[in-house]
């Protein structure tokens, strides 16, 4: 363990390039640092070796500016940063964790933040306050008390993976290193409070970062008598053991709040409001809550209530603790290992201290009293300062740190037992259950940990829980895949008595076929039925004739003709729902005999299987195609165009304009578990120009996890984690809209034909890429001065709007021919143009209906679904409007 004697090697560790900033930070008057000579025994931070350079894997990011170290595990996949480092590494460094080894929660991209715009940094107090106040950050630095101190920070999420393996919550798996300890140094956010003066009546401090999400800003609050509460430790920081806050840490300024879940610890801070009531923040309100156990993900997503009760908000720790050693996988000799010294960490909430650690070798029956370091406790001696504040802990008995603890265990009662079982307990007497409490957003799991002991001959083999994100392993892992269940109260194993695993409980699957269907189909017969208009095709070996819905289909009847006498299933299973798949029983004809099925499984069911590299164009209905990923460029945070090279320069891409292709790329989640192929395909549509040679541009919106859908965009994300030159196939056109010029428009299939002398375009979002390609043919047609276009584009915010700029040069060529409205549902102050949703006020205004008239609509569902329900209201029949 580092002491205070070796502070001035510690800092010497500090690389020159963020050097830089230490003058700003620590030659503040009142600066006491340690003189060595007084050797308190204190912990201090591990040598940091920060990378300098940005790893490839995040060059193509919005955070192309932030180094990190590879060691650490990505738990949302390239973007955005949710990691954490493996278990072993962050307990070996000790009681400090080094700021590349700390864990990190990022919900969008890291503000960036140059050096020389860190001291006009401003921090903004408003609200019920007698005197707002703007400070920048040299100010922060001059005009308060600086304090370091020890806090140890853990994500509501840490554990997570084990409540995602009994089921599927909404959140991504965190695995147990979800924690991490620093020195924090800044003031009190009390001492910045007391500047502004809050009002009587004032009861809530409400913070906001400077990171822009989907959902705005993130914020939370906090009550403001526990901010006022010296005890609570409650401060704000720019230095993190000794150095600088980095980028991933909320550079220059974060909250840290002690004995809380992370997600209070506001990053990139911006703002601090004080108000008579708790945040209205959409992060607050949908994020880092404990729902009632028996809310499904369905009951929280239709009924808002549940996150609108601040009972279910997470605001203190509870008791948890892991084991660090044995690890996973870890192996020992039972002849040659007398005894093994097993360890791991321990936290609470609230200030509370652990007062206990117990392991039992007997599944609970028996406890043995682990021994516990209190790290922290050493601090309170110290009367002196360090990185530019004071150490001010000798008067406080609140606990905001983790403990480590201990146990040696003889060999052979370990040969002896099947697992390891550790718990805690606080001064409350809280201690950690023995069954998990799984809920919605799967946060503040902390059961008993239990690692298991497989015996083999002289060798004793552990296994953990699970492992982090889509690593596999754990016995929880292997317990499930042998049909185990994880909720008998035994962990999944035989119940004494009982010679099998209580049979796990299955999952209701989507029946897809007609039990009174008993007709066996021949591949010629299947084959001769491949034509538009009597198209049959296979999902799974069984065949369905598709000509009932080649009208109602709502990717266009090509989708079902391009997929007629061949094995569809890759496509159907990717694409469709289980309201989808439920629908197929009605259309289910009969099931292929052998020699048909081995005949498709062969390949052999598709015509012109495999396409010539030097043909004219490069779509093709029935087959998939290959091009080359060949750029990416961001047009937003969360925006990008994605550029790919087809089989040669002069080919045509060879789609009708207002539709669309499909895309197929492996499911990385899927490939790295079970080392088979499976495929991700969706449709998009391009905005480079249909004739455009050589290439297709397609503008794609990435989903990253948010706490309404934590796995975010499976699709999405994997084409943004795509290196340059990966290979992605494409088959097409899909559709059943055809814009063919002059106003004329074919609906499903050419089956209908309409002459349209005005198009009213309602989109938001990512949803402008077909709107686009429709307006772009209108406006280049110079010889028709006839058809019109009215946009209505909705989107949250200003940076959300897509392809603005080329809107505008259609907007300016013709203002008679061409309308383009922008609104915004959040504006802000500057934000001159129409505020609020695509309403029924904005469609009265700008959609009239004509006998010539049509209503195109692409974007979000309750945007389309609303604009359907207003427009159906106003009179608009149903032919007339069209959903891409």
């Amino acid at each position: 363990m580092a002491t205070i004697t070796q502070l001035e090697t510690a800092e010497s560790t500090i690389p020159t390039s963020r050097k830089t900033l230490l003058p700003l930070i620590s030659e503040q008057p009142g600066d006491n640092d340690a003189d060595p000579s007084h050797n308190y025994n204190i912990p201090l931070p591990p040598s940091s070796k920060r990378p300098t350079e940005v790893l490839d894997i995040d060059k193509e990011t919005p955070d192309n500016h932030v180094s990190r170290d590879p060691r650490l595990i990505r738990l949302t996949g390239v973007h955005p940063f949710n990691v954490e480092a493996p278990l072993t590494a962050l307990y070996n460094e000790g009681f400090l964790t080094s700021p590349e080894l700390f864990y990190v929660r990022n919900h969008g991209y890291v503000p960036e933040v140059r050096d020389e715009d860190i001291p006009d940094w401003e921090l903004s107090i408003e609200g019920l306050v007698e005197h707002p106040v703007v400070l920048n950050f040299k100010q922060i630095l001059s005009e308060f008390e600086q304090i370091t101190v020890p806090i140890t920070l853990v994500c509501a999420g840490n554990r997570r993976k084990e409540q995602n393996q009994v089921r599927k919550s909404k959140g991504f798996s965190w695995g147990a290193a979800g924690v991490s300890t620093a020195l924090f140094t800044g003031p009190l956010m009390s001492d910045i409070l007391k500047k502004a003066k809050p009002m009587r009546k004032a009861k809530y401090v409400c913070m906001e970062g400077a990171d822009k999400l989907p959902n705005g800003h993130y914020g939370t609050s906090l009550r403001l008598n526990w901010v006022m509460d010296p005890n609570r430790g409650i401060m704000l920081a720019h230095k993190m053991n000794g150095e600088p806050l980095a980028p991933d840490h909320g550079r220059p300024l974060r909250a840290v709040v002690p004995g809380q879940i992370g997600g209070r610890s506001v990053k990139w801070l911006k703002k601090l409001i004080v108000t008579d009531a708790p945040s209205d923040n959409w992060y607050h309100v949908y994020d880092n809550r404990v729902l009632p156990t028996m809310v499904s993900p369905e009951m929280s997503s239709n009924d808002p209530k549940w996150w609108y009760d601040e009972r279910y908000a997470i605001y203190d720790l509870n008791v948890n603790s892991a084991t660090a050693y044995p690890q996973h996988e870890e192996e020992i000799q039972i002849s040659t290992t007398p005894s093994y010294n097993v360890r791991g960490y321990a936290y609470a909430g609230g200030g509370r201290r652990v007062t206990r650690v117990e392991i039992s070798l007997d599944k609970g029956r028996t406890w043995r009293l682990a021994n516990i370091e209190y790290a922290e406790d050493k601090y309170r001696d110290a009367e002196h300062g360090l990185f530019g504040g004071r150490i001010d802990m000798s008067w406080r008995e609140t606990c905001f740190c983790w403990c480590f603890w201990s146990l040696d265990i003889p060999s052979p009662d370990l040969e002896a037992s099947d697992a390891i079982l550790v718990r805690a307990m606080d001064e409350a007497m809280s201690l950690q259950p023995r069954e998990m409490y799984w809920s919605v957003l799967g946060m503040m799991n902390n059961p008993w940990f239990r690692v298991a002991i497989i015996k083999k001959d002289d060798v004793l083999k552990f296994e953990h829980p699970t492992q982090p994100a889509l690593m596999p392993g754990g016995w929880m892992e292997r317990v499930k895949k042998a049909g185990g269940d994880l909720q008998n109260g035994n962990w999944g194993e035989a119940v004494e008595g009982e010679e099998n695993p209580t049979p796990a409980k299955e999952v209701p699957q989507i029946v897809m076929t007609n039990p009174n269907v008993k007709r066996t189909i021949t591949l010629d017969e299947f084959k001769s039925h491949k034509a538009a208009d009597e198209p049959w095709f296979v999902v799974e070996g069984e065949v369905y004739d598709g000509t009932p819905f080649l009208e109602g289909h709502p990717g266009g009847a090509q989708s079902i003709i391009s997929a007629a006498a061949t094995d569809a299933t890759e496509e159907f299973m990717a694409i469709h729902s289980e309201t989808a798949k439920a629908m197929m029983v009605d259309y289910h004809i009969g099931t292929l005999d052998g020699a048909a099925k081995q005949a498709l499984s062969n390949g052999n069911q598709a015509e012109g299987a495999s396409l010539s590299p030097t043909r004219d164009v490069f779509l093709d209905s029935r087959t998939w195609a290959t091009a080359t990923l060949t750029k990416k460029v961001d047009v937003s945070p969360d925006t990008r165009i994605f550029t790919f090279k087809l089989s040669h320069d002069a080919q045509t891409l060879g789609l009708p304009i207002g539709q669309h292709v499909m895309m197929k790329i492996p499911d990385p989640a899927v490939t790295s578990i079970t080392k088979s192929k499976q495929s991700l395909i969706r449709s998009y549509t391009p905005i480079s120009e249909t004739t455009t040679p050589g290439r297709i541009d397609i503008l794609i919106k990435v989903y990253q996890p948010t706490t309404t859908n934590p796995i975010g965009g499976k699709m999405t994300m994997a084409l943004d984690a795509l290196p340059l030159n990966s290979p992605v196939e494409f088959k097409g056109p899909t559709g059943r809209f055809e814009y063919l010029g002059k106003g004329r428009v074919a609906l499903n299939n050419g089956a209908h034909e309409r002459h349209i002398d005005t198009f009213y375009m309602i989109c938001g979002g990512s949803g402008i890429t077909p709107i686009f390609q429709v307006l772009r043919a209108v406006m280049q047609d110079q010889n028709d001065n006839q058809t019109r276009c009215v946009v209505l584009d909705g989107n949250r915010y200003e940076a959300d709007i897509l392809l603005r700029s080329e809107l505008g040069v259609f907007a300016a060529q013709d203002k008679q021919k061409c309308t383009i409205v922008h609104t915004l549902s959040q504006p802000s102050e500057t934000w001159t143009g129409r505020k609020g949703r695509i309403s029924e006020a904005l469609l009265s205004e700008y959609v009239v209906r004509k006998e010539q008239s049509m209503v195109i609509i692409c974007g979000p569902g309750t945007m389309e679904d609303a604009a359907k329900k207003i427009l159906l209201g106003k009179g608009w029949d149903e032919e007339d409007l069209h959903f891409f």
